[in-house]
Parts: structure tokens; C-alpha cells; sequence
């Protein structure tokens, strides 16, 4: 099992921040523009895992070790039943320096959607405070 999903699974917060590389590109599927930086990935990992219910990883793509995997997830938001893809790009080091996520139904990326810009302002607040660390 990649490492990343046990960390999300088992809800290890302190894991995934030790994954992820300090100049992570975070892709929304929500927004065109890229989020440069760790602080602001976390930030919205954070929130995500607040706003997602009965999330799971229920397909997990690429060997241990590979430089790029794929985890399909479902998971609602607000009743609407939605099913996404986790691509991580992994650095030289093991850390992820890039990750992209994609969601489909349309109804169910809106409903992220709205949920996720309710949050914007408590988004850079986090991520303010933990560049401040």
C-alpha cells in the first residue's frame, strides 16, 4: 500500500506533511491556476479531509516506488457522491512535488467546489500560519 494512502486513511496528518516537498505544486480541480508551496497544500489537505465524507481510496495505480502513482477515491460532500483521482509525482528524495486531483460529477466537483471556496479565507489564514512556523 503506498504510504500516502495509508497516511490519508489512517488520517496521520503529521505523515502527510513529512510527504510532501517544500515546492509542491498542488492542482486543483476546481481551479485552473497551480498553488505553488507547501504551506497552502497543506492548508487545503486540511480542509479537504474536513469536507469530504466516507471518503476512501477504492483503486491504487503504480508500483511502490514509482515516481508517479494514481489513487481513485469516492467520497461525498454534502450527499452528492463524487469520485476522484489523487496523481502524485514523487521528487528524488520520495517527497511529493506534485498533486493533482480530479473529480467527476459535475455536481459533485460544484458541491466541492462551494464547500472549499466557503473555506478560502480559513485556507490562507492556515497557510499564512504555517509558513510562519
Amino acid at each position: 500500500m503506498n504510504a500516502f494512502r495509508q497516511a490519508v486513511e489512517t488520517r496521520d496528518f503529521t505523515a502527510i506533511e513529512n510527504m510532501i516537498a517544500d515546492d509542491v505544486v498542488f492542482l486543483s480541480p476546481i481551479i485552473f491556476k497551480p498553488y505553488p508551496g507547501k504551506a497552502i497544500t497543506l492548508a487545503i489537505l486540511a480542509n479537504v479531509i474536513q469536507v469530504f465524507e466516507n471518503f476512501r481510496y477504492i483503486t491504487e495505480i503504480g508500483a511502490e516506488g514509482d515516481s508517479e502513482h494514481a489513487l481513485v477515491f469516492e467520497a461525498e460532500v454534502n450527499g452528492r457522491t463524487l469520485t476522484g483521482c489523487d496523481f502524485l509525482r514523487f521528487n528524488d528524495e520520495g517527497k511529493i512535488d506534485q498533486f493533482m486531483v480530479m473529480v467527476r460529477p459535475l455536481n459533485g466537483a460544484q458541491e466541492l467546489a462551494d464547500e472549499m471556496g466557503a473555506r478560502f479565507e480559513q485556507i490562507v489564514e492556515q497557510a499564512t500560519e504555517y509558513m510562519q512556523k
